[in-house]
């Protein structure tokens, strides 16, 4: 690392669990982030500024001017413009020493599959179930871990799937395809602003973790957090061995 690098990152270096080994797998590692709207934003932020050195963020959407109530990586000089390029920009300016890919369009089919097979982790921070289950296809076929998050209402939710260890489940495997063909949405049902960044910044947290390779995986577990009642609730998660996605 650079004289400057050990300055930025000085804070991660003290941490023993970390040091300059976990720093250094920090700036050589690659993150797709899906999704730069209520999760992707916290997410984001914090993966940049930790000094993962090479992000990819993908939207298809445009700012809007109820995005910015919680969509933190926007400002309201970028209503209209694309938010992965609004995005790129701002993360530019919170970490001008690392790479970021700004995919202004729907991540989908062979496109989708290239980006998550040359990433290290995935974030899905995206707000839709149909892409959602392509991003765990992708996953599961490349063997590259998935952080998913959502968020709704007072909502939140976490979980971790790595099929580097065969026995983990898939997003598959706990919320089957077609079990929920209208899921809610920020637009019409609203969502609690602090919430986003909440299980956005989590996600980070465990993407880190995951490159880092510090802590107990959080492989197999679903994380619900009830912004309302200040609540906590886990629950394990098993691989389905019918699985159409990642059964045998």
């Amino acid at each position: 690392m650079r004289d400057d690098d050990l300055l930025r990152y000085s804070r991660h270096v003290l941490l023993d669990e970390i040091g300059i080994e976990g720093q250094q797998r920090l700036l050589a590692a690659r993150m797709l982030i899906v999704g730069a709207g209520g999760l992707g934003s916290p997410a984001a932020l914090y993966v940049a500024s930790a000094g993962v050195g090479h992000l990819v963020l993908a939207d298809g959407d445009t700012v809007d001017l109820s995005n910015l109530q919680r969509q933190i990586l926007h400002r309201a000089d970028r209503v209209g413009m694309a938010k992965a390029l609004s995005g790129q920009q701002t993360l530019a300016d919170i970490n001008p020493h690392i790479v970021v890919d700004a995919i202004a369009s729907r991540l989908e089919g062979e496109a989708l599959a290239e980006q998550v097979a040359a990433a290290d982790v995935v974030l899905d921070c995206c707000d839709n179930f149909a892409t959602r289950q392509a991003i765990n296809r992708a996953c599961v076929r490349h063997r590259t871990p998935l952080v998913s998050g959502a968020a709704i209402r007072f909502s939140g939710q976490l979980a971790v799937f790595d099929r580097r260890d065969e026995d983990a489940p898939c997003y598959e495997c706990l919320f089957p395809e077609g079990d929920e063909v209208n899921p809610p949405r920020c637009a019409t049902t609203g969502v609690f602003a602090p919430l986003t960044g909440v299980i956005g910044a989590l996600q980070a947290a465990e993407a880190l973790r995951l490159v880092i390779g510090c802590g107990d995986a959080a492989t197999g577990r679903l994380l619900r957090y009830d912004a309302l009642r200040l609540q906590w609730r886990e629950s394990r998660l098993i691989r389905d061995p019918g699985c159409p996605v990642c059964g045998h």
